[in-house]
C-alpha cells in the first residue's frame, strides 16, 4: 500500500510533515492490508487531526510494481528491482528539450554548460538502482534533440558538414557534442554503485565502531580508508561536512 498523508502538525518531539508525506506499508496479502491495515492507518491518522487522501493511495501486487518518490518499485519473476520511474525519465526529457528549445540561438557552449548540471544531476540521483539501459537511451534521446538543433541552425548544410561542426570521436564513443572546451556530459559514464545499508546496530557516536565508518566513507568517495574525522568524539557540534 503506497499513498500520500497530507499533513502539518507538530508532535510532542518537534516532528514535522510539510506538504504530503508519502508512506509504503507491506503486507503479507490484500485482504490484511484492506481490512486491517488500511484502518489502523486511518484511526491512526484521525487520531492525530491528519486524514488518508484516498484517491493516492492503492494496494498493488508487487509483481505488478508502483511507482514511489520517481522510483519503480517491482519484482520480475520473483527478483525485486528498483528503476527510475516512467514519470521521471519523462519529465528529464521534457526538461532537457525546454533548455535546448529556448536555446536555439546559444553558442553551443553556453547550451552545453547549461545543459550539463541537469543531465548529471539526474543520472547521480538514480545511480544506486537498475539505470544502465535507461541511461542509455535517454542519451539516445539528448543525441537526437541535440542532432536536431544543429540541423536547424544549418538548414543549407549537409549533414556529414553538421556533423563535424558540432560533433567529434572523443574516447572510443562517436558523436560527442562539444564545441572543442567542453562536451556534452553522458549519463551513461555515471558507473553504477548499489547502496549498501547501515548496519542496523552501528552508531557513528561510538568510538569502537569509528573505522566502520572511516571505511564506508572511503568507499563511497573511493578513497584509502582514514582514520575517523574529530568532530567524531569531541562535544562540541560538528561543522557541516563537505
Amino acid at each position: 500500500m503506497s499513498g500520500d498523508v497530507h499533513v502539518r502538525f507538530c508532535e510532542r518531539l518537534g516532528g514535522r510533515f510539510l506538504g504530503a508525506t508519502r508512506l509504503i506499508i507491506t503486507g503479507v496479502s490484500r485482504a490484511l492490508l484492506e481490512a486491517h491495515v488500511k484502518p489502523l492507518v486511518v484511526q491512526f491518522l484521525k487520531e492525530r487531526g491528519l486524514e488518508l487522501a484516498e484517491e493516492k493511495t492503492r494496494i498493488v501486487h508487487i509483481d505488478q510494481g508502483f511507482d514511489f518518490l520517481g522510483f519503480n518499485v517491482r519484482k520480475y519473476q520473483g527478483k525485486l528491482l528498483i528503476k527510475p520511474a516512467a514519470s521521471s525519465i519523462a519529465a528529464v526529457k521534457e526538461r532537457v528539450q525546454g533548455i535546448i528549445r529556448t536555446g536555439k540561438g546559444l553558442p553551443q557552449g553556453v547550451l552545453i554548460r547549461r545543459l550539463n548540471p541537469v543531465i548529471r544531476g539526474w543520472g547521480n540521483d538514480y545511480r544506486h538502482v537498475v539505470s544502465k539501459d535507461i541511461f542509455n537511451d535517454i542519451d539516445h534521446a539528448i543525441w537526437r534533440m541535440t542532432w536536431n538543433w544543429a540541423k536547424r541552425r544549418h538548414s543549407q548544410r549537409t549533414r556529414r558538414w553538421v556533423k563535424e561542426r558540432y560533433y567529434t570521436r572523443k574516447a572510443g564513443y562517436d558523436w560527442v557534442f562539444t564545441d572543442g572546451s567542453v562536451d556534452l556530459f553522458r549519463m551513461l559514464s555515471i558507473p553504477i554503485r548499489r547502496h549498501v545499508r547501515i548496519r542496523a546496530a552501528a552508531n557513528p557516536y561510538d568510538s569502537a565502531q569509528a573505522s566502520y565508518f572511516a571505511a564506508r566513507r572511503a568507499r563511497h568517495r573511493q578513497e584509502a580508508p582514514k582514520s575517523a574525522p574529530k568532530w567524531l568524539f569531541c562535544d562540541a557540534p560538528p561543522s557541516r561536512p563537505r
